[in-house]
């Protein structure tokens, strides 16, 4: 996984341990073409349509040249089937071949960008969660332990059990009778 240098006090210098969406974990980038097939296929279908499209030409304007040095008829009838028709073959061939290669790009950088638009949602995602559970003094609001009602256990104030009730209170200092919840696990304050 790669990472952008960032300031030390920005909020994006503490997440660089988010994953990233759609880089498998464990991987290095050692080499961008081995299990990458869409790649490799562009990169195929480059070569493969670069190299027949100006080949096809090149053939065509052999079979022109050949039918047009030769005085007889029949003669020049196979330099037109030869270079005329195998030239625009390859034409033809290497030209779809060129087009599936800018296809194959434009499908790849859509799933780039599909990507890092994962990536940014995913880094906004834990800004606002961060900045939602934090009050102006830094403190974690759901971390606080509380009471619901005149209960005897004492829950984070984030815990699924006491999230529907409105009666919760502040575990005050007298907290010894209280027992801990056994799904959020508060911690008391002293």
């Amino acid at each position: 996984m790669t990472t952008a240098a960032t300031p030390s006090g920005s909020r994006a210098g503490r997440l660089q341990g988010l994953p990233r969406a759609g880089e498998p974990v464990g991987r290095s980038g050692i080499a961008p073409l081995k299990d990458n097939h869409y790649a490799l296929l562009q990169v195929v279908l480059f070569w493969a349509g670069a190299i027949m499209l100006p080949l096809g030409i090149v053939v065509i304007i052999l079979g022109w040249y050949g039918a047009a040095n030769t005085p007889y008829q029949w003669d020049q009838m196979s330099y037109v089937v030869s270079g005329g028709m195998l030239g625009l073959g390859l034409t033809f061939v290497g030209g779809f071949l060129y087009f599936g290669a800018w296809l194959a790009r434009i499908a790849a950088d859509g799933r780039e960008s599909s990507k890092r638009l994962a990536d940014t949602l995913l880094v906004l995602a834990e800004v606002t969660a961060t900045t939602a559970r934090t009050d102006e003094h830094g403190l974690d609001v759901g971390a606080i332990p509380v009471v619901a009602g005149g209960g005897t256990t004492m829950h984070r104030r984030d815990c699924a059990l006491i999230a529907h009730r409105d009666d919760l209170a502040p575990v005050g200092e007298d907290n010894a009778h209280l027992a801990a919840c056994r799904v959020c696990r508060p911690t008391a304050r002293r």
